[in-house]
């Protein structure tokens, strides 16, 4: 069995998902396999890839199913899943020749037995398509952290590449699905698997990231808009565990915003954070005031984690 499955959802990126392909098939270590969930596509994803598949090249398994949006191709992908370790790796990016090599042998060169009941997997570093670092790169020394301690308590920014050992995903629950949403913030498996368990820090590139204009990292304010209980869902998870009042504040402007958008009556019953989410609320109904016009004025913008 291969050590790695690099997985990759895809929605109707057939004309980028070619150089996902191309990258994996120069990878100077083989001891991995392509898992393709395909979203619902209606262009010629499926032809692609069972075509690559034919091929023999390198193995790869195709998924389709009827469109969820991300975060469930993110639950179909962990539960096809068998290999030790997995990456995600989207359908508009690519992997650097060595990044395989790099991240089978960082893990069986720092990964012990022992460490099973206290390490998750790998934190590594992402790229643009130039090679540049997005961000920051792991201040020199650190060995572990978790994600959010990166991101609340180190200063850290811009898009990192996880690496999750598979028995550890499975225990956690799936995304949930909210009929007529297409999106949950992947942060929130990441962040309860932060509550049980660190990550080693590898101060190597993975991946190379390539935003595409109607990417979720493109189109914040609309996701925002569209999808408000899956949201407001994944703020009640992470508002109780942040690591900083101002976190935990923000994370309350943005709940009551979601509510208001979902129209949720309930919605202060329902925080566990009743009053910081009071404290919030008039935030929280300027930031709906600011989703709305922002929808509707088409803005786009790109935000970090």
């Amino acid at each position: 069995m291969k050590t790695l499955t690099v997985f990759t959802p895809a929605y109707n990126r057939a004309h980028t998902i070619g150089r996902t392909y191309q990258s994996l098939l120069r990878q100077t270590c083989k001891d991995f396999q392509w898992l393709v969930v395909d979203d619902g596509s209606s262009d010629n994803t499926r032809e692609l890839v069972e075509g690559w598949a034919a091929e023999g090249k390198i193995p790869i398994h195709y998924v389709w199913q009827k469109n969820q949006g991300m975060h469930g191709a993110h639950n179909t992908a962990y539960a096809n899943i068998d290999t030790e370790l997995n990456v995600c790796i989207d359908s508009d990016d690519f992997m650097p020749d060595d990044a395989v090599e790099k991240i089978v042998s960082f893990w069986k060169n720092n990964y012990r037995d022992e460490d099973k009941d206290r390490i998750a997997g790998i934190l590594g570093l992402d790229a643009d398509i130039s090679g540049k670092i997005i961000g920051k790169e792991f201040p020199q020394g650190l060995k572990e952290t978790t994600l959010r301690d990166y991101y609340e308590l180190l200063g850290g920014s811009g898009d990192k590449k996880l690496v999750y050992r598979t028995d550890v995903v499975k225990k956690y629950p799936p995304y949930p699905l909210f009929e007529g949403e297409r999106y949950v913030g992947l942060a929130l498996l990441y962040n309860m698997i932060d509550e049980d368990y660190k990550l080693l820090v590898c101060n190597e590139v993975m991946v190379n990231v390539d935003y595409q204009p109607e990417g979720s990292s493109f189109s914040m304010w609309k996701q925002y808009w569209n999808n408000p209980k899956g949201f407001a869902f994944y703020r009640k998870f992470d508002m109780q565990h942040a690591r900083t009042f101002k976190r935990r504040f923000m994370l309350n402007v943005h709940y009551v915003s979601h509510s208001i958008r979902s129209r949720n009556g309930k919605f202060l019953k329902e925080s566990p954070c009743k009053l910081l989410t009071v404290l919030a609320l008039p935030f929280g109904w300027g930031l709906y005031l600011i989703n709305r016009h922002k929808v509707k004025s088409g803005a786009k913008f790109n935000i970090n984690r």
